[in-house]
């Protein structure tokens, strides 16, 4: 599980290792407002919440804002304001309150969008201003370790009304049975008070699994645990889903690994943040796999679905899965995002029942329109990562230091690179002449 669980980090904790470029710039850019998200004509009027975000600014919490503002709600974002220091924030009304959410930790200094200190002589801040709030709803998409959760949960469970956790479906001790439900045993971690997620992020399942115990022991039955899959869609800077539409997009050979046949599971983070503000105003609680479609989805339908998207012509060559491990291209270090084998460890992987959250209310957009937003989105991204390159040559300059080594904009942070599809192809091709 571990490479499964350090995949899911993408768009989390890894998605800023991989990001952290950009961290020294401020010309990065918000996506655009994310297609699909908003209440729909006639719906039934909802009275406004109070929502708290713990978290809020990196790929689902804006698609959460965004969700809660269309249908009339009133947010509160509460974070340390780092990654707007590089990706702004980009919401008029939304209250913002700075500060580290650790209770073991120094607190921060409170900063504005421009990392600059708003009050140069206020002191540093963390939880306590919380103290006394209250809202309606608090949405934490930013736990990872337990003594967080628990800070935060017992410190609002008095003036709040519900807490929506989100978890991850790593958070189960296992994927070898298809068709598991929530009640699947979880993962656990040796050491429940540790500061680190392991080398290959091992704990990150565990831990996120003493995350939801915390919040379920401060709300009782007004929480919400929230499971999701891998989390898809434009915004998305890990590349992971994005690496198939876009590689299908520039044409040629593609290796397409496995069979056609294999399941395959994922959630569009738009439809996510809709559900996550339907639970909200729903007052639901209970615990849910957040994963899609709505039909079990073969992983040969999601492929000729980008083919059908994009305009340069493109052939895929389907290359067994035992081939794959044989060429040391699978297991934990393989290169192709999303798919895996559905086999041993694996074979319950992208088969989660999602039963529980279609009858609380979760949706699900085609594939075509996921996969068409990611097209439409990708290019103001490489524009992105291309500004933050150009900041970051000008800020070693600047400071007389060697300029750094950067990645090309256009190389994609996931999947195989052009060599390594390459040399695979050539040596199945080598093996099967025919």
């Amino acid at each position: 599980m571990a490479s499964t669980r350090r995949e899911f980090l993408g768009s989390t904790l890894a998605g800023g290792v991989a990001l952290a470029a950009g961290s020294l710039s401020l010309l990065s850019c918000r996506s655009s407002p994310a297609e699909g998200i908003g209440a729909p004509p006639g719906a039934r009027p909802i009275p406004s919440k109070k929502i708290l975000i713990l978290g809020g600014t990196g790929f689902l919490g804006p698609k959460t804002v965004e969700a809660a503002l269309a249908h009339g709600h009133k947010v509160t974002v509460f974070n340390r304001g780092k990654t707007e220091q590089r990706i702004p924030f980009g919401f008029e009304g939304v209250e913002h309150l700075y500060g580290n959410r650790d209770p073991e930790l120094p607190a921060d200094d409170a900063r504005g969008p421009d990392g600059k200190l708003i009050d140069p002589n206020a002191k540093p801040k963390g939880l306590e201003q919380l103290v006394g709030r209250k809202w309606d709803v608090v949405i934490d998409n930013s736990g990872y370790f337990p003594r967080q959760v628990k800070a935060s949960a017992e410190l609002l469970a008095p003036n709040c009304g519900q807490y929506v956790f989100i978890s991850s479906i790593s958070a189960y001790k296992s994927n070898e049975k298809p068709g598991n439900d929530e009640e699947a045993p979880l993962a656990t971690v040796p050491d429940p008070d540790t500061d680190s997620m392991g080398t290959n992020y091992e704990y990150y399942g565990g831990l996120k699994a003493l995350c939801e115990q915390a919040a379920q022991s401060a709300f009782k039955d007004r929480c919400a645990v929230v499971r999701p899959g891998y989390i898809v869609g434009p915004g998305d800077q890990s590349d992971r889903f994005s690496y198939w539409p876009v590689r299908i997009s520039r044409g040629g050979t593609i290796v397409a690994p496995g069979s056609p046949d294999d399941p395959l599971q994922w959630i569009d983070v738009r439809d996510l943040a809709e559900w996550l503000v339907k639970l909200a105003e729903d007052g639901t609680s209970g615990v849910f796999n957040a994963v899609g479609p709505d039909q079990p989805a073969k992983w040969g339908d999601l492929l000729a679905v980008c083919q059908k998207q994009v305009k340069n012509p493109s052939t895929l060559v389907w290359i067994d899965a035992d081939f794959i491990e044989k060429e040391g291209q699978g297991g934990e270090d393989g290169p192709f995002p999303i798919w895996n084998a559905p086999k041993g460890d694996y074979a319950g992987f992208h088969r989660w029942s999602n039963e529980r959250a279609k009858r609380a209310g979760l949706k699900f957009r085609s594939a075509a329109d996921t996969v068409g937003a990611i097209l439409a989105w990708f290019p103001s991204e490489v524009e992105r990562r291309r500004r933050v390159g150009e900041q970051m040559v000008a800020n070693a300059k600047a400071k007389n230091q060697p300029p750094p080594k950067l990645q090309d904009p256009e190389q994609l942070r996931a999947g195989p690179n052009s060599q390594k599809e390459s040399a695979l192809l050539k040596k199945w091709k080598e093996a099967h002449p025919s």
